[in-house]
């Protein structure tokens, strides 16, 4: 029989043994969804490996929460990724994607989907859950600007590429929205306000989201980096590949140098954060840790 653990190691296993048990019951949840909305999430893209990703990364952002705590920040992810396929693989006509982001927004705000909107009931039943999170009343119509502001980010890389158009690399990061994950922490939030300071909380709105931007902006980039060849493919959009062979005005970002930067606003937007708000900064820097690991060793989607 081979030698006990030394106690720190062995801590920190039971502890990692723990989160993948909350990951695991939040990969259950999220693969019910088949089921309860069908054809929204079709196999490919929405394989086993989607739905685990998803449920470990936000389980190992919030290791000291349960599953049904995490239960909304999971559904929106999963909901935004949804949202994300839709406009870099399915891509409709632009006039199918104003009107969609039309429906989800006002679905959002309260308004009844229609019975063939599985999307839209989808953010239905995510909205009914924060409706009854303390706070809501106070906060719901940030929440319903963040997702305005997600879609409007979206329809923006949409027309770039439409028009063979490629942004500078300060528009690009301006339109980082389009990530959507400003919108799922912002869900998070609302869903685990920070105990005894619910009240608080229209207070510190502008440091969230200031932070949950600022987080936003680094995985944008983090992303970046890591999907560069799969980008090159698909003629997506990436920060590496703005800049045209041509001569242009703007020289091509040194993606060190920016990653450096972009970090030290976040680090300074969550000490900002922190003092009222301490677990939902350490939830986005470890978000923004999560990524950095995630990423370049593979992909959500794996190879689309």
């Amino acid at each position: 029989m081979s030698a006990p653990l030394p106690g720190s190691l062995a801590s920190a296993t039971f502890d990692n043994g723990r989160t993948c048990a909350v990951a695991a019951q939040g990969q259950r949840d999220l693969q019910s969804l088949g089921k309860a909305y069908p054809g929204l999430f079709p196999s490919p893209p929405f394989d086993g490996a989607v739905f685990s990703t998803l449920a470990m990364a936000n389980a190992f952002s919030a290791p000291s929460l349960t599953a049904p705590a995490l239960r909304v920040v999971n559904r929106a992810s999963l909901w935004a990724f949804r949202v994300d396929w839709l406009f870099d693989h399915v891509a409709p006509a632009r006039a199918e994607l104003v009107a969609l982001a039309r429906r989800c927004v006002a679905v959002a705000a309260g308004a009844t989907p229609e019975t063939d909107d599985t999307l839209g009931s989808f953010l239905a039943d995510i909205r009914r859950d924060l409706e009854a999170r303390p706070g809501f009343d106070e906060l719901g119509e940030a929440w319903v600007e963040e997702l305005d502001r997600m879609f409007a980010a979206m329809l923006r890389e949409w027309d770039w590429k439409a028009a063979g158009e490629r942004p500078t690399a300060a528009a690009y990061l301006d339109n980082a929205d389009n990530l959507g994950s400003s919108f799922v922490d912002l869900s998070h939030w609302l869903a685990n306000p920070e105990p005894d300071t619910v009240h608080s909380g229209p207070h510190d709105l502008d440091a969230v989201l200031a932070a949950t931007r600022a987080t936003q902006r680094v995985i944008r980039v983090v992303n970046d980096l890591a999907s560069l060849d799969r980008d090159r493919r698909s003629g997506d959009l990436n920060l590496l590949l703005l800049t045209p062979e041509s001569e242009t005005p703007e020289p091509a970002p040194d993606p060190a140098a920016l990653l450096a930067e972009l970090t030290a606003g976040c680090d300074t937007a969550l000490v900002a954060l922190r003092g009222n708000q301490p677990a939902l900064a350490d939830f986005l820097h470890r978000q923004v840790e999560f990524c950095r690991g995630f990423y370049g060793r593979t992909d959500y989607w794996g190879d689309v």
